[in-house]
């Protein structure tokens, strides 16, 4: 059983300034740097994630990629030796305001979220609450709320909700709700369709 004050992490991880929520899973093999997962929220297995916020209620399947990093494609070269010269030269230092300019560039994913097998979101990009990445897509432009997106480059398929019962889905943000309340909310998120779910709740 997960725990509130010990997330699960499967063996061979990286974890690097990671804040992981309660009840977290952090799937074998995964690398995360500089991020937070949010209450809930899991990865599967062999999973990269860099300068990225993850919001509630995240899922997250096998081998994504999120907040991918760049290379600095304006400069003479592309290689890192230039950011990452001490590994070339015991004389020359690492570019420290390269990696601070990439932390800065956050990707963030919203509560609720399911971003498919494979996929990449590029940083400075943002996915909305209750909104699905579909397997291998590589999202390069904000992902609006309850909506699903699909493709290389990622476009929008439809509406995973209809906008009045996203905004209100929304609004109700049951995933700030305690865990004892989530428990005794349970057989309705089982049983009820997100209309009816509102209409008792909201």
């Amino acid at each position: 059983m997960l725990d509130a004050h010990a997330p699960r992490v499967h063996p061979d991880c990286e974890l690097t300034d990671v804040t992981l929520g309660r009840f977290t899973e952090v799937g074998r093999g995964s690398r995360i740097a500089h991020a937070s997962l949010g209450d809930y929220s899991y990865c599967d297995r062999y999973v990269d994630i860099a300068n990225a916020e993850i919001g509630k209620f995240a899922n997250i399947a096998s081998f994504v990629r999120i907040g991918a990093t760049d290379h600095p494609m304006d400069r003479a070269s592309l290689h890192h030796f230039m950011y990452r010269s001490a590994s070339y030269w015991a004389d020359a230092a690492d570019d420290a305001d390269w990696f601070a300019h990439r932390r800065s560039r956050l990707a963030r994913i919203g509560h609720d979220t399911w971003i498919g097998h494979g996929a990449m979101i590029k940083p400075e990009v943002s996915v909305g609450d209750g909104a699905i990445v579909g397997a291998g897509a590589v999202v390069t432009r904000d992902v609006a709320p309850y909506t699903i997106v699909a493709g290389n480059p990622a476009h929008k398929l439809r509406d995973r909700q209809p906008p009045e019962i996203a905004a209100r889905l929304v609004a109700l943000a049951w995933w700030d709700w305690d865990h004892d309340r989530l428990r005794a909310a349970l057989p309705d998120f089982r049983a009820l369709d997100a209309a009816a779910f509102l209409s008792r709740y909201a």
